[in-house]
């Protein structure tokens, strides 16, 4: 049908305003109870893992905040990075990324590392607004992690880490969406793709 594609993008318009409201509704105890299954499962997935560069976003509009899981990982010899818009509508940098690490905005305003560092990460955490069974992950719209991950050489280990709430039975994925590898939420684990020579442990969660 000739209007598919306009059908298409008001469902997701609409989804992404549904969602993301849900999310800031949230009480502060559920959020706070989810965020920590939430991040078990994270370390519970990576901790057994021989440690590399793990990728993830500083928390906005009540996104799950990974930072302590990131601590927890830097001690245990991992890098941290941070994805990062540095040229509109083009693949993104991984920025290194510490504690102390100063830090800039970028476009959207959101917090960055202010350094030239990059480094190319081996698991990427996607914050997810919503998503489906198969993996196809719902953002803001700017299509980022999408242009960043068919870039990537290799491409890394792609974790969504998100609210149940995010889950819905089909995001009607563009011929652009890349799936994820895995999905985290606070009732459990959704493994998208079967393992492969990554040796990707996967616990009972």
């Amino acid at each position: 049908m000739a209007d598919q594609p306009v059908q298409t993008t008001a469902f997701r318009v609409a989804l992404r305003r549904e969602k993301i409201a849900a999310r800031l509704a949230l009480p502060e105890e559920m959020h706070a109870l989810a965020s920590a299954h939430i991040l078990d499962r994270l370390s519970q997935l990576l901790q057994p893992r021989p440690p590399g560069t793990l990728a993830f976003c500083w928390p906005v509009r009540a996104e799950v905040d990974c930072r302590p899981l990131m601590l927890d990982l830097i001690r245990a010899g991992w890098q941290a990075a941070m994805p990062t818009v540095v040229t509109p509508a083009a693949p993104m940098q991984f920025r290194a990324w510490s504690p102390d690490a100063p830090m800039t905005t970028d476009p959207f305003g959101i917090p960055v590392p202010q350094t030239a560092h990059c480094v190319t990460p081996d698991v990427v955490l996607l914050p997810l607004v919503a998503v489906d069974p198969a993996g196809y992950r719902l953002g803001y719209g700017g299509g980022y992690f999408d242009r960043t991950l068919a870039a990537a050489v290799p491409r890394p280990l792609t974790i969504g880490v998100g609210f149940e709430l995010a889950i819905v039975p089909d995001i009607h994925p563009e011929p652009h969406d890349i799936p994820l590898d895995i999905i985290v939420t606070e009732t459990g684990m959704r493994l998208t793709r079967q393992p492969d020579a990554s040796g990707l442990p996967i616990p009972s969660v």
